[in-house]
């Protein structure tokens, strides 16, 4: 959520950004609606002060017997109170109004990004690696697992729909070993490990932006809480309306979960394959810092993420968003993008957000600030440390044989036993 009073000092931040969002441009209804809750705020303060000073007259009335006063007193008393009760609901209702279409408006983008409507405008800012020439044509993954009899997607749609997918045998046991690589990287790259809630709560989901706007794409229980769409929701809520202290900062956090996304503004893409589930496992990094921190927290949460396809030897792309494709909480994103062979393009594994105090001030998560001595609101920073799902697919994909075979990288061997390929299964 954006200051207020920063959009009221200066609303062409507010509209520039929301132009080149590409959304519509709510500054001018947004302060008018902000000014009229602040007059009525002012006019309920005035009427509770008169009220007040009359209510002491009254009691000096009383004291003295002066019966007249008494009842003129009493019939003002009566109407005051009448009128602060309307004015108390006036006041509820137009800061609810404000509020309401304050927290539908996407963070402002950092000047860095780039201009543009779509993904068309993201800058490929570095390469690395080189995509492998193979002597034969490279399957994409959905070929190779289903071949290999350890990929199944027509029983799953049998059992729980489209976009499922049942693993087997060996597939499932390197899923496993990625993500047990993954977390021991962040280990020593200083994240701490958290298990956290799957289903977590409306404020929660509030408070890193999935809320009100993006419900849609939400699974939703029928005790309404939802399924989590990325650990982000849970390990960021951690801190939800709490005070950290300032020499506790940067708090580094990760976690292995499955992810739940009802993919409903995607009709249509990625209809085959992993690549786009309604159910997918990652692996989560989440930070929480000072404010001059949090720029170097997005470098190094991005080369957290970067080194795991390096010691993976996949290659990779980085990439900036543009302002037309970052997400909705965050001032800038990193995108990093593999290579799969199979479709013989880069597809993106891990998305680093920086979300300044967009998403603090929605969970009223501060810090104490030893120079200022005030609270200010922690900056949050979340990335995908990265997407294991997608991490198979490239794994598959980058590392198949000719035979339909798949070669386990070196880095994940320990993980498997020592077994270094993936075979059919008798």
């Amino acid at each position: 959520m954006i200051d207020i009073n920063l959009i009221k000092s200066s609303p062409e931040i507010l509209k520039n950004a929301l132009l080149h969002r590409n959304k519509h441009d709510v500054t001018d209804e947004l302060i008018e609606l902000h000014n009229k809750y602040l007059t009525i705020t002012t006019q309920l303060q005035n009427v509770r002060e008169e009220r007040n000073k009359l209510t002491e007259e009254f009691a000096k009335a009383k004291k003295t017997n002066d019966n007249n006063r008494i009842k003129q007193l009493s019939e003002i008393l009566n109407k005051l109170k009448s009128e602060i009760s309307s004015l108390e609901e006036s006041e509820i209702n137009n800061q609810n109004e404000y509020r309401e279409l304050l927290c539908t408006i996407p963070n402002i983008p950092d000047e860095e990004c780039p201009i543009g409507k779509d993904e068309t405008s993201n800058k490929v800012l570095k390469q690395v690696g080189t995509p492998k020439q193979f002597s034969f044509k490279p399957k994409e993954h959905n070929e190779l697992g289903e071949t290999l009899g350890l990929m199944d997607f027509k029983r799953a749609s049998k059992i729980a729909g489209s976009r499922f997918v049942f693993l087997f045998g060996d597939l499932c046991r390197l899923e496993r070993a990625i993500a047990h690589f993954m977390l021991d990287l962040h280990r020593k790259n200083g994240y701490k490990e958290v298990y956290v809630p799957l289903i977590v709560q409306s404020n929660a989901m509030f408070g890193t932006g999935q809320l009100p706007k993006f419900e849609e794409d939400l699974f939703k229980t029928t005790i309404n809480t939802y399924l989590i769409p990325t650990a982000e929701v849970s390990l960021t809520n951690i801190y939800n309306n709490e005070i950290l202290k300032e020499e506790d900062l940067p708090i580094r956090l990760t976690s292995y979960t499955p992810c739940f996304r009802s993919e409903a503004g995607s009709a249509g893409k990625d209809t085959t394959g992993m690549i786009r589930q309604h159910q997918f496992t990652k692996v989560e990094l989440v930070s929480i810092t000072t404010p001059e921190q949090s720029k170097d927290e997005h470098e190094r949460m991005t080369c957290c993420a970067e080194e795991v396809l390096t010691k993976l030897d996949l290659p990779f792309q980085r990439v900036l968003l543009s302002t037309g494709d970052m997400g909705f909480s965050s001032e800038k994103t990193y995108d990093l993008e593999v290579w799969l062979p199979g479709q013989n393009q880069y597809r993106e594994i891990s998305s680093c957000s920086r979300c300044n105090t967009f998403q603090a001030r929605r969970m009223n998560t501060r810090y104490k600030n030893e120079k200022t001595k005030r609270n200010e609101f922690v900056h949050t920073l979340n990335g995908s440390g990265v997407a294991v799902g997608r991490c198979l697919i490239a794994i598959m994909e980058n590392y198949q044989q000719e035979d339909g075979s798949i070669s386990i990288p070196t880095v994940l061997q320990k993980y498997m036993d020592g077994q270094t390929i993936i075979k059919v299964e008798k």
